[in-house]
């Protein structure tokens, strides 16, 4: 089983990023799948999450109107647009598959927005 996102790096406040995770060695058009944040200092922030069908998705009010997830199953591949992004977005994003007490983790990716 194996997560493995990029797409993160150093943007200015009010840039865009696009994370991908993509996704292997597990069925993964029957999981859900869930972006987690983590500041330096912080615990780990839900951000947003998508159904297995894509059909339904949910986000933290912090990032809601802002980021946008989705999912490819033909590609096995979730994504992650973010748009005008804000310093505080800054943090460590990691994404995870979910069904029932399956569980399983990508690495993460470092976001940085600084000016």
């Amino acid at each position: 089983v194996q997560l493995v996102e990029s797409g993160g790096g150093l943007v200015q406040p009010g840039g865009s990023l696009k994370l991908s995770c993509a996704a292997s060695g597990f069925p993964f058009s029957s999981y859900a799948m869930r972006w987690y944040r983590q500041a330096p200092g912080k615990g780990r922030e839900l951000v947003a999450q998508i159904s297995n069908t894509g059909g339904n998705s949910n986000y933290a009010d912090s990032v809601k109107d802002r980021f946008t997830i989705s999912r490819d199953n033909a590609k096995d591949t979730a994504y992650l647009q973010m748009n005008n992004l804000q310093l505080e977005d800054t943090a460590v994003y990691y994404c995870n598959a979910l069904r029932g007490f399956f569980n399983y983790w990508g690495q993460g990716t470092q976001v940085t927005v600084s000016s």
